[in-house]
């Protein structure tokens, strides 16, 4: 997959926990996304993720930044999980991994012995022109959060 970075972002409109539709284009022209594609809701490093996530929400909500996390789990198990975790923030239900796609995040994956295709979990900045400013592959939870609020503060001059 060739890198995104300085392409405009692949547009998408997915469902949210809600069923409401969510697009790229909601965003444009106002907000930095902060997209994140997760591999499956309420496993432990997901639930790490989004807690990160979750922990520094007002401070990506300062930089004008909106957080959203992307899985091809269900609006239901999205719900579950945002009500568990406490998450402020919405994730996008993409079970036809269109969207995971797009990104070049659907990838073959190897465990224990077994293939499957499944999300390489990737976080991909984008600013208020619709720009890839900056991602995130194959990322490691530990201190990515900070990764991305710095890069985010760097862009923002905060």
């Amino acid at each position: 997959m060739e890198k995104l970075e300085g392409l405009q972002a692949p547009l998408f409109s997915l469902a949210d926990e809600k069923g409401n539709t969510v697009s790229l284009e909601n965003f444009k022209g106002e907000k930095y996304v902060v997209l994140y594609f997760y591999p499956k809701d309420a496993t432990p490093g997901c639930t790490t993720q989004a807690g990160d996530f979750r922990d520094s929400q007002k401070d990506f909500s300062d930089l004008n930044a909106v957080i959203l996390g992307v899985s091809p789990d269900d609006a239901k198990s999205h719900q579950k999980f945002i009500e568990k975790q406490g998450l402020p923030f919405s994730l996008l239900v993409d079970d036809e991994h269109v969207v995971a796609e797009k990104y070049g995040v659907w990838k073959l994956k190897k465990n224990f012995g077994k293939e499957y295709m499944g999300i390489e979990r990737s976080t991909f900045l984008i600013d208020p022109t619709g720009t890839v400013v900056k991602e995130w592959r194959k990322v490691k939870v530990k201190e990515h959060i900070n990764e991305v609020l710095t890069t985010l503060k760097q862009l923002t001059n905060a």
